[in-house]
């Protein structure tokens, strides 16, 4: 078959770099947005922060060379229409491909856009392995003892846990270190690092764990002495709760096998998920504060959220006087600060597009559920899906489905993700319409007030739901308690 060109047209939808520029910002929570604004302003000279905070001399002073923020109306070479007219320069592909604009960060940051950081030096401690190498440090072992403890530290997962075989670390330390050891060899230094804080780091097994802090105990009580038993032989029915086995097997009543139980369940079962492991709990900041005025519920958006900007008038400055100037180092500054201005203005109507497109979904979220919101009642709760705002506020479900996304919203009654006013609908047996919301509060309600010695099972919860009128299936009970984080009647039973 010859090869061959030929030419032909065809029709085809392609997002403007301005629309892609929002959807981003767009899903973008309140501590996420503000480091995006951070990173635009030292990364665009022509932006900047418009506090708004001039005394009565400087506006007296300005009056007469002020120029607006965005445009130009004097009698110079660049006016309003040349600064509009640079979507025409600026072809997509380079803007698309602009470092500047493709590099979002998604870091959470627990500072505000006020706050100065940079003033500040921030010295993080030792993470969970330099701790244990620390420790490894102070005991006396020879070089080769030491090279095989940093090796089986820097196996140790963030959980705390040794996954790997003995064998393999063996083999491990033969092949990159050339050191020759025994599987004796391998255990005796992992014993050490064993008795290493925090109790229970290097075991193997969560029995192992379990072990180890026990056998520290400085206290060993009756009950520790029990808990020791039972985790080094009765694990397998402690685990699935089998209790009676436990008390025949062992020959004690209730009441001891629930003082052993309560110092087994206050053991650390992930030795390595300390605090000082990392900084990375981060504070939730509601993207929209709701209140209740009288009968009517009202809301608003994080002022955190919508920091104003402005084109820098130094940058409009120079526009003009580059633009005057027709070499060929002039026309290569005016395309610059040109790309620079345009940018900055896209950045800025695509945060208030933002603002705008999150005050009208909340909104309508906000009439739509709004008998919830002036009771706090999640019986109240109305089946709501995204295609129903969507249409309610006549934009695209993705849009809608982008500003729910991580977004929460703070409630006379807590703060909560938008996602969980989002609900399927089902049918009761009246044909009306309700909220999967409310049927697992039923659920919950039910499974805190049952007999903890006789938990609910699915199959009752089900009976129980269709007592009263909700007739749904028994997976879909199963559904909705792991979607509550509520485990099996098994797992869920006392002594």
């Amino acid at each position: 078959m010859a090869l061959k060109q030929s030419q032909y047209l065809k029709l085809q939808q392609k997002l403007l770099p301005q629309q892609i520029q929002l959807m981003k910002l767009l899903q973008l929570p309140t501590l996420a947005l503000e480091e995006r604004i951070k990173e635009e302003l030292e990364l665009n000279p022509a932006l900047e922060e418009d506090d708004q905070r001039l005394d009565e001399e400087e506006l007296t002073n300005n009056d007469d060379d002020s120029e607006p923020d965005i445009e130009l109306d004097d009698n110079g070479d660049v006016k309003e229409k040349e600064v509009e007219r640079i979507d025409d320069e600026v072809g997509m592909e380079d803007y698309m491909g602009d470092d500047e604009l493709d590099s979002y960060k998604y870091e959470v940051s627990n500072k505000g856009a006020d706050d100065e950081t940079r003033e500040f030096v921030v010295v993080e401690g030792p993470d969970f392995h330099n701790l244990l190498e620390q420790q490894l440090g102070l005991r006396e072992l020879n070089e080769t003892e030491y090279t095989i403890g940093v090796y089986i530290i820097g196996c140790i997962d963030e959980d705390g846990y040794l996954r790997r075989e003995l064998e393999m670390i063996v083999d491990d330390l033969a092949f990159n270190y050339n050191i020759k050891s025994t599987i004796q060899e391998i255990e005796k230094v992992l014993k050490t690092i064993q008795s290493f804080d925090p109790p229970g780091v290097g075991a193997r097994t969560i029995q192992e764990c379990l072990l180890i802090q026990l056998n520290r105990k400085a206290d060993q009580t009756k009950d520790v002495i029990q808990a020791i038993e039972i985790v080094k032989d009765h694990m397998e029915e402690f685990s699935k709760k089998h209790y009676e086995k436990i008390l025949k097997k062992m020959n004690i009543n209730s009441e001891e096998l629930k003082e052993v139980i309560d110092v087994i369940t206050h053991l650390n079962p992930k030795p390595g998920d300390t605090d000082i492991k990392s900084n990375s709990h981060s504070e939730i900041v509601p993207d929209f504060i709701v209140s209740v005025n009288g009968i009517k519920p009202e809301f608003s958006i994080n002022s955190r959220n919508m920091p104003d900007l402005k084109i820098s008038k130094e940058y409009l400055e120079m526009l003009k006087e580059y633009s005057r100037q027709k070499n060929k180092d002039g026309k290569e500054a005016t395309t610059f600060i040109k790309s620079k201005i345009e940018s900055a203005q896209w950045f800025i109507d695509a945060l208030n597009q933002r603002h705008l497109t999150m005050m009208l979904c909340m909104q309508a979220i906000l009439e739509f559920q709004e008998e919830y919101f002036i009771t706090g009642d999640e019986g109240k709760l109305k089946p709501m899906i995204l295609k129903d705002i969507a249409t309610k506020v006549e934009m695209d479900i993705s849009t809608v489905s982008r500003m729910a996304n991580s977004k929460y919203a703070q409630t006379p009654y807590g703060t909560f993700l938008l996602k969980t006013f989002f609900s399927e609908s089902m049918s009761t047996d009246s044909g009306e319409e309700v909220s999967s919301r409310e049927i697992k509060k039923i659920l919950k309600d039910c499974i805190n007030a049952e007999d903890k010695h006789k938990p609910l099972t699915d199959d009752a919860l089900c009976d129980i739901l269709k007592e009263k009128g909700y007739n749904i299936a028994r997976r879909t009970v199963a559904k909705y308690r792991e979607q509550l984080d509520i485990s099996v009647a098994r797992m869920r039973r006392e002594v």
